[in-house]
């Protein structure tokens, strides 16, 4: 007689499953404001946005990852981190709009569900979600043992922000003579990991728990696992008293595709690559490999996580204001009108 077979025996466990999502909710509620209408655990999250605040009010989304930075995370054995970079990335990628984030999903796949390591993520999630007055009102947490094996799993989010029409910032306001300011990044951020860990776990020879001396006696897997930077705080700030014709989020594609993004037709960005200062894990990524400068403009951030686009005339105040929040920030070219 065949022993009978269930899901567990096929490699996923309901029961923890359910029992893991169920200790999310404590977590999630602390993001909650008075527009989330629903607990977590309903088919879909329920939200009311304020729209009296607004005229004519625009939602804006987006979707993104943390990519193979989960592996340092996984080498690491720490998943605290992981989760604040998907939403600081999400929004990056929703301010540079304009829009101020409204709510927030995530979607966690794992080959193997192990609770503390769902937590963890969770928790850093949850610690980003409440820095931006974010809600989690919903998520998956799929286990797929035949997509993913060991410890891999992978971390998706989804945003929605909004953002008045008359406000949406596209770009279309830039012209040749503006200027592009670049914010400092926290080291990679969230791109260029695959090339990363090639370089250095495998042409290099590091393991995680290494000190290069080019690091100044870091860890290499903490300089890898700084959180993605967010700068919303920062923009909003800003936008405050000064026209910022538009912004350029630095991450997948480098300088020269996420540039080229916002700006209209006939403009090309001029870039005085120099005239920031390159952090020292760039540096080190390139002297590995030999890695071409062109290569590490279009898979890396440099250093620069974010850039800003306003007149020439703005310059020096907006740079000012910057400083005055602390925040690292260099004039790093001017746009230009194709011959």
């Amino acid at each position: 007689m065949i022993k009978p077979i269930n899901y567990r025996d096929a490699g996923v466990d309901i029961s923890l499953g359910n029992k893991t999502k169920y200790g999310f909710k404590a977590l999630a509620k602390k993001t909650f404001n008075s527009q989330v209408l629903s607990d977590l655990g309903l088919f879909g999250g329920l939200f009311a946005p304020d729209f009296k605040k607004y005229s004519s009010p625009v939602l804006v989304a987006s979707a993104d990852g943390v990519g193979t930075k989960l592996k340092i995370a996984t080498l690491m054995s720490k998943h605290d981190t992981v989760g604040i970079d998907l939403v600081n990335h999400c929004a990056n990628d929703i301010v540079v709009q304009g829009a101020k984030p409204l709510f927030f999903l995530d979607y966690i796949a794992v080959g193997k569900l192990k609770p503390k390591i769902a937590r963890e993520i969770i928790d850093g999630i949850c610690l980003a979600c409440r820095a931006h007055n974010c809600a989690l009102i919903g998520g998956e947490t799929a286990q797929l043992p035949d997509v993913y094996h060991g410890d891999d799993y992978d971390l998706v989010g989804f945003i929605v922000g909004i953002v008045e029409r008359d406000r949406i910032i596209d770009g279309s306001r830039i012209k040749p003579s503006d200027v592009m300011i670049g914010l400092a990044s926290s080291g990679l951020h969230t791109n260029g990991y695959t090339l990363a860990r090639k370089l250095l776990f495998e042409t290099a020879g590091y393991r995680v728990y290494d000190r290069p001396p080019a690091l100044g006696g870091r860890v290499l897997g903490n300089e890898l696992l700084k959180p993605h930077r967010s700068y919303v705080r920062t923009v909003f700030r800003l936008m405050e008293k000064y026209d910022i014709k538009g912004m350029a989020h630095i991450t997948g594609g480098g300088f020269n595709d996420n540039i080229v993004r916002i700006l209209p037709d006939g403009i090309y960005p001029e870039i005085e690559f120099g005239s920031w200062t390159v952090p020292p894990i760039f540096k080190l990524l390139q002297s590995i490999g030999n890695v071409s400068d062109g290569e590490m403009r279009r898979t890396f951030n440099l250093g620069v996580g974010m850039i800003l686009f306003v007149s020439e005339k703005d310059a020096v105040p907006v740079l000012a204001a910057l400083r005055k929040m602390k925040e690292k920030a260099w004039l790093i070219g001017r746009l230009k009108r194709r011959q």
